[in-house]
């Protein structure tokens, strides 16, 4: 692992959406500009915004709260996203703005968090404005599946811009991460070849002569262990390392510790799965079985994520990522709590209604995650006739169709021949 220290260049941090992250990426820029550019430029998507009366920022004789203003300008203005942060101060050296291409201009690493229906039109819109040797950081939980094929998040940001991308992902709920409340996560970031500072001995070659210059290679291989689509620029040598140090460094606060590893399959993986389970947990929770039956479903479906991470990313997954970091058990434990999936999951066993009705009402017709990935992962599974080797993640399928009973679930995940 290479050293931080001083160097001609220095990182510059943009963030696509999310006020939360880009809190904690500013507080650490600006304590350490020996390896990056204080200013963080945080893309907001555009729209007008008055301050309500209840806002602590109110005030009768300002036009912020007589009329609508764009809400980057609210932003940098109060430093507050007065919107969907409030109450919370961001540091002065996040900049919002409305501009993608200028947004990302010029920056080494990019950090996207936003909903993942989102992505593509963005990368888009990035094309030809970032750094050909930009790495970039995805914080949106899940994966894409179908039929044919399960990919990354992260692999799709890196496709479409031509970068690398690693990811975050854990037991980490936006708001009390902005409220500084102590929490876990983890980073996902395995280095390019070409990005090592350190020359790699040819085979047969006396010292002097056995340097490969790994700045010339293009190839890196993806989460499946192929060759990936991508090919990478090398970042210039004078800019600091980007490496697990310095991923660390970026991301770790006293308030939100990181653990960086080199799995962004696993970490990906995690983050979508969980949805399902906590559907399940949150069946079980309605019938009011209490605790012993959600810890059932919480062991059984941790051992799913695992057994279904080896067999669909066997180059690249380490199984100590479902049971031992932030993005596995800590993230799944949350979620199988308190969170979305599980609530409008229990909800609809009270109240005898399907989880579309639930979200009509709860959630103004938005769909869940762990809806929309329960069904893209059987339909996965089925397709390669793996269904009956997942009972958990099947099943929880089938209750939402309509198909299974949440009173037959101990029955339907009782297979002998899980694992």
């Amino acid at each position: 692992m290479a050293t931080l220290g001083s160097h001609e260049q220095k990182h510059k941090v943009t963030v696509v959406g999310g006020s939360a992250i880009a809190k904690i990426v500013a507080e650490n820029t600006a304590a350490r500009p020996d390896i990056f550019q204080k200013d963080v430029q945080m893309w907001v998507f555009e729209e007008e915004y008055q301050i309500p009366e209840g806002s602590r920022h109110y005030d009768a004789s300002s036009n912020f709260s007589t009329e609508k203003n764009k809400l980057t300008s609210l932003i940098n203005h109060f430093h507050e996203n007065v919107k969907y942060l409030p109450n919370i101060s961001l540091p002065s050296n996040i900049i919002a703005s409305p501009s993608l291409q200028e947004s990302v201009k010029d920056s080494t690493i990019l950090i996207f968090n936003l909903p993942h229906q989102f992505i593509g039109g963005l990368c888009d819109q990035m094309k030809g404005s970032i750094l050909p040797y930009a790495r970039g950081i995805s914080c949106i939980k899940g994966v894409e599946v179908s039929k044919e094929d399960i990919s990354l998040f992260s692999e799709s940001i890196g496709e479409k811009l031509g970068i690398y991308v690693g990811a975050l992902s854990g037991a980490n709920i936006a708001n009390e991460v902005a409220l500084e409340k102590f929490c876990e996560t983890t980073v996902a970031y395995d280095p390019p070849p070409m990005d090592s500072r350190n020359p790699t001995p040819k085979e047969g070659r006396t010292p002097q002569a056995s340097q490969l210059d790994l700045t010339q290679i293009t190839e890196h291989k993806d989460s499946k262990g192929l060759t990936s689509k991508v090919r990478l620029t090398a970042q210039p040598p004078d800019l600091p390392p980007l490496d697990h140090e310095l991923m660390h460094t970026l991301f770790h606060r006293p308030y939100f510790h990181v653990h960086v590893v080199s799995d962004v399959a696993g970490v990906s993986l995690g983050g979508a799965l969980k949805n399902i389970v906590a559907l399940a947990a949150g069946f079980v929770a309605g019938l009011d079985w209490g605790d012993n039956a959600k810890a059932a479903i919480m062991r059984v479906g941790l051992l799913e994520m695992r057994k279904f991470g080896k067999m669909f990313f066997e180059n690249s997954v380490r199984t100590a990522t479902f049971t031992e970091e932030s993005a596995g058990v800590a993230d799944l434990i949350t979620s199988c709590s308190g969170g979305r999936n599980f609530r409008c999951a229990k909800m609809s066993v009270q109240k005898k209604i399907s989880i579309a009705d639930v979200e009509k009402e709860e959630l103004n017709g938005q769909m869940l995650q762990g809806t929309s990935t329960a069904k893209e992962v059987y339909g996965f599974l089925k397709a390669r006739g793996k269904d009956g080797e997942f009972p958990l993640l099947t099943s929880t399928y089938l209750i939402l169709q309509g198909e299974a009973k949440v009173e037959d679930l101990p029955d339907l995940i009782a297979k002998p021949n899980l694992f």
